[in-house]
């Protein structure tokens, strides 16, 4: 991958990510206080929607680059498989990989951004000071195994 495709490849998948993220980001809210063990309501029902945005909008630029980069990258490496039967293995193998090298980011700004929701009360900077006191560094990855278990064996991930 010569530079002007990373180039490509970096805003484009940086700007649709963000793109996505900012505008489902009410219904992950709502989808999150509907999880929450204290209840909708109790959660923030539908007031401050938009809770925990900062931490998303950080994170979604990065995270869908990374993915972009990881994957046009991966696939440049197979190049010669491409026109044969391989192709599809390819794909399947590239978009994996850029989901585990997305997840690096992705889980936490996930972790912040569910806490702030669930939350509301609390802003992005004190979740994210109040999980590095009371949990470390580590706290900030807190499923990151599961997530990247899940990621690269999703059907998404296999139609790239």
């Amino acid at each position: 991958m010569d530079r002007r495709e990373f180039t490509a490849s970096l805003v484009a998948g940086g700007c649709a990510g963000m793109c996505v993220d900012l505008t489902l980001f009410p219904l992950d809210t709502i989808k999150t206080r509907l999880q929450s063990q204290q209840g909708f309501y109790k959660a923030g029902g539908f007031r401050g929607i938009y809770a925990g945005v900062p931490s998303a909008a950080i994170g979604s630029f990065p995270n869908a680059a990374a993915f972009f980069v990881t994957y046009e990258s991966t696939k440049s490496l197979f190049t010669g498989y491409s026109a044969t039967n391989l192709a599809p293995i390819t794909h399947m193998l590239a978009a994996s990989l850029g989901e585990i090298v997305a997840c690096l980011i992705r889980v936490p700004t996930e972790v912040v951004k569910q806490r702030t929701q669930a939350n509301p009360s609390l802003n992005t900077y004190r979740v994210l000071l109040n999980t590095l006191q009371e949990e470390g560094f580590r706290g900030l990855y807190r499923g990151y195994g599961s997530t990247v278990l899940r990621e690269p064996g999703s059907p998404f991930t296999f139609i790239m």
